[in-house]
């Protein structure tokens, strides 16, 4: 009989052990938006010097829209995230993207030449063709994606650079 009094007494707290346990795993998983994003056909412009740029599809699988609001590479100072504009005088100029790529539910950033792309800044050393170049993606809610870009060779798309100061660099 004293078995099942204490059988008894112990249901209560087996079922609130059960239902905190329940409640604490679901509360560390929680989804983020590097987990909707895959990174494809990912790659780096060769360059000797100065600047540089990578270029990808960053594909959002997931039901919320992400934000990517930064980038990193071990290769130089700081990697902006970039548009191409058509400026007042008709020319076009990459500049920085300010509050990052929206990256619709189940919709793709396009990086590409001459549009939205990754740019690396201050190059620690030349970018060479046949090797890679790690990139880190950051997302508005903190987290991160990493994959790596081939360099490869491309003269193409030699926009002008607007870092905001009214000048004009060569990129």
């Amino acid at each position: 009989m004293l078995r099942g009094i204490a059988a008894v007494a112990a249901a209560p707290l087996l079922l609130l052990l059960t239902v905190t346990l329940g409640c604490s795993v679901e509360e560390t998983s929680a989804h983020t938006a590097a987990d909707s994003v895959t990174v494809t056909e990912q790659w780096a412009k060769a360059a000797d010097s100065g600047m540089s740029a990578a270029f990808a599809e960053v594909r959002n699988s997931g039901g919320q829209p992400v934000t990517l609001v930064s980038a990193s590479s071990p290769v130089s100072a700081r990697v902006e995230l970039h548009e191409v504009v058509t400026g007042a005088d008709g020319a076009t100029v990459m500049r920085q993207k300010h509050g990052g790529f929206v990256i619709t539910a189940g919709e793709a950033l396009e990086l590409e030449p001459g549009g939205a792309h990754l740019m690396f800044m201050d190059l620690h050393g030349p970018l060479r063709t046949g090797s890679e170049a790690p990139i880190t993606l950051g997302f508005d809610d903190g987290s991160t994606i990493t994959f790596t870009a081939g360099v490869r060779d491309f003269s193409g798309n030699q926009e002008n650079y607007d870092p905001g100061h009214g000048e004009e660099h060569s990129g």
